[in-house]
């Protein structure tokens, strides 16, 4: 037992156990509530359609072989379910084999899940859930202690996520080699939190050393996870807190909070009451351990070229499964705040004087006057990529046609992925529109005098005023 386990990590696994099946709750949560206006038999790029056209190899899911929303929202709920239970320990109470196939389901329900997203689920933290998702169902239960080589390869995915998303930053915007990217990403970052507006308007010098520790943090900490203990706990618990410094500065769904849980299993905690004592691991469970090691290991090899190459690529899986994949974060910062700003009207010939009233969206910036929320670990998918189509329509080519279509329908499924809709369910509005500004945080006297977060200022039309029978799918 002493070679291939670790004792010692008994309380770290239950922990990052935990932590990880909460992370599955939410994943599964955000599914549940707003698949069908995104993927759902009516939604803006349907799976029935999309499955149609992709392969079996290249996208397994259980939706391949069968698909109806109602179908969806029980491998969703079920998900939830199944996590809620790991959170509550089920695993513990089985034997060792049914704790594995309790912690192979989510992998498999949230994989087929991905696998059908599309854009919707392009996302990194959708990758890096499903492959420590994977590597959980290997860490055993009370049955035996922890894998060596498992807590090795959760460190390996830690490793990953920061030591990329470090080489992403220097490889790509001069801001981060100036350390003054921070001037503007607490502005132009996807979602901002409620403490967004007071992380931009900190003093530059404190952005300097932001950027600088974010370098040491990324760059030379995540080395330090493969040396003896208490140099591995210090420098997970170092991480642990930069990632909580970036819990309070924005919304990045649970990126933040999966790195956390990863850091927590290279963590030794302290602990008090008597460990379980284990038996020694059956040799069917060395054997299946050792193995899906050896194999993930092997497949490192391509994130470790892309690592090494001058065209990184950050956020990308190898394979179908998931199982091993690149990362990394914000390798160039926006300068300039662009929003898409959707509105209706219900006048019969629609001009710029007519009564165009506002969509307001959940997380995404809209009326100035309206204090972002915290929403994280849960993902607005929908807001999220409306940030990705204020930077270029090419985003939004594959289904902003289709988000105007339902809303000229008042459609039931879509208006719940919004804050609020500006017409009653039994009028909606003949025509839609979109329109392009420009967004900056308002100064501290700004606020003080209009209670403003946000200025501003329009650009262009975006998408033009479209009723229902003239809808087109670019923007």
């Amino acid at each position: 037992m002493g070679w291939f386990t670790a004792p010692d990590y008994w309380l770290s696994r239950l922990v990052f156990q935990r932590a990880l099946a909460g992370v599955y709750l939410v994943a599964f949560l955000t599914a549940a509530l707003q698949f069908r206006a995104l993927i759902g038999e009516r939604g803006m790029l349907p799976v029935p359609r999309f499955v149609r056209r992709m392969p079996f190899g290249r996208a397994p899911s259980l939706f391949q072989l069968h698909y109806s929303d109602r179908f969806f929202a029980g491998c969703a709920w079920t998900g939830c379910a199944v996590s809620a239970m790991l959170a509550a320990g089920l695993d513990s109470r089985l034997p060792l084999w049914g704790g594995m196939l309790l912690w192979l389901l989510p992998w498999a329900l949230y994989l087929s899940i991905v696998n059908v997203g599309q854009t919707w689920y392009a996302f990194g933290w959708e990758s890096l859930l499903l492959e420590v998702g994977f590597l959980a169902v290997l860490l055993g239960n009370d049955e035996v202690a922890p894998p060596i080589v498992v807590l090795f390869l959760l460190r390996w995915i830690l490793f990953r996520v920061e030591f990329g998303a470090g080489l992403i930053k220097l490889r790509g915007d001069a801001c981060w080699r100036k350390l003054t990217c921070l001037d503007f990403h607490h502005e132009t970052q996807p979602m901002p939190g409620p403490l967004s507006w007071f992380f931009h308007h900190l003093p530059r010098p404190l952005h300097r050393m932001e950027v600088a520790a974010n370098h040491l943090t990324q760059l030379v900490v995540p080395v330090l996870l493969f040396t003896p203990q208490p140099v591995a706990t210090a420098a997970a618990s170092l991480m642990i807190a930069t990632q909580l410094w970036l819990v309070l500065s924005g919304n990045f769904a649970w990126l933040n909070w999966i790195t956390i849980a990863l850091a927590l299993s290279a963590v030794r905690l302290p602990h008090t009451a008597p460990s379980p004592v284990p038996g020694p691991p059956p040799v069917w469970y060395e054997v299946v351990v050792s193995a899906v090691a050896a194999l993930l290991l092997w497949l490192s090899h391509r994130p470790v070229r892309n690592m090494l190459s001058r065209r990184q690529i950050m956020n990308r899986s190898f394979d179908p499964l998931h199982l091993v994949n690149t990362y990394g974060a914000f390798g160039n910062v926006s300068r300039i705040r662009y929003e898409v700003v959707v509105e209706g009207t219900t006048d019969a010939v629609p001009r710029e004087g007519s009564d165009w009233r506002e969509y307001e969206f959940r997380g995404k910036p809209g009326q100035p006057h309206h204090w972002p929320r915290q929403f994280a670990p849960y993902h607005l998918r929908l807001d999220w990529m409306m940030w990705f189509a204020a930077l270029s329509p090419g985003y939004a080519e594959p289904w902003f046609g289709a988000l105007v279509e339902r809303l000229l329908e008042n459609d039931r499924a879509t208006l719940r992925l919004l804050r609020r809709s500006p017409f009653p369910p039994d009028a909606p509005p003949r025509y839609v529109r979109a329109r392009l500004f420009r967004y900056r945080y308002t100064t501290w006297r700004e606020l003080r005098e209009t209670g403003a977060c946000w200025e501003r200022t329009f650009v262009r039309e975006y998408f033009p005023p479209t009723r229902l029978a003239k809808v087109v799918q670019r923007p």
